[in-house]
């Protein structure tokens, strides 16, 4: 992952904290930037040189990432179950990005069959209750043939210590969904290419999986 441009994200004074696990002001803060920001160079590292004509992006919290996203796109979009989409539009036209935002889950997405090219996932789909619901609903939006990036965090201690030292809960907050995401992932979808930071360490201190999938 070379970091050959920056990447465009909402700045500090633009952001909106959506949820108790939504923690956007990390990417602007001197040591944890580095941690918060490595997920979305995997992501546009998934992305390559790939534009895509309409993308969706899973889980879009305060839309830090929206403004990177846009440069991937024609047509972007975002879904996330927060009630503070209203909030979140306003901070992105402030800072002149397009977006059309929606209200819901991602087990129930309001979209037509084969509405996207692209879903982009961050972080999001750990805390998702039923997985088997969702991976059917992202394969259902997305056209035959299209893409699913994702960046995930790992299942081990390297990034356990850090959650509990941050958010108190530790990884009591994910269940057992870091563990049953991947295979449910795998038997949805074909994995076309996969990322691991660190790339050559077991699986019990990786910090984060980037996965880029198709339907078909």
């Amino acid at each position: 992952m070379k970091p050959d441009r920056p990447l465009a994200l909402l700045p500090k004074d633009g952001l909106t904290p959506t949820s108790d696990v939504d923690h956007p002001g990390w990417n602007h803060l001197p040591v944890l930037r580095a941690v918060q920001r490595l997920r979305f160079r995997i992501i546009v590292d998934l992305l390559a040189a790939t534009r895509f004509p309409r993308l969706l992006d899973i889980g879009y919290g305060s839309g830090v990432f929206l403004p990177e996203l846009a440069r991937h796109c024609d047509d972007l979009h975002g879904v996330d179950p927060h009630p503070k989409r209203a909030e979140v539009e306003a901070n992105l036209a402030r800072h002149g990005v397009s977006a059309t935002l929606a209200t819901a889950s991602v087990e129930n997405l309001p979209y037509d069959t084969g509405s996207f090219d692209c879903l982009v996932s961050v972080s999001t789909l750990e805390y998702v209750p039923d997985i088997e619901a969702a991976c059917a609903e992202m394969r259902r939006v997305l056209r035959p043939g299209g893409t699913l990036v994702l960046c995930t965090p790992g299942t081990g201690a390297l990034w356990n210590v850090p959650l509990r030292l941050l958010t108190r809960q530790g990884p009591s907050q994910y269940g057992d969904r870091r563990e049953r995401l991947q295979p449910a992932l795998r038997r949805h979808f074909r994995v076309d290419r996969e990322i691991r930071v660190p790339n050559l360490a077991t699986a019990a201190v990786r910090l984060y999986t980037g996965l880029r999938l198709h339907t078909g």
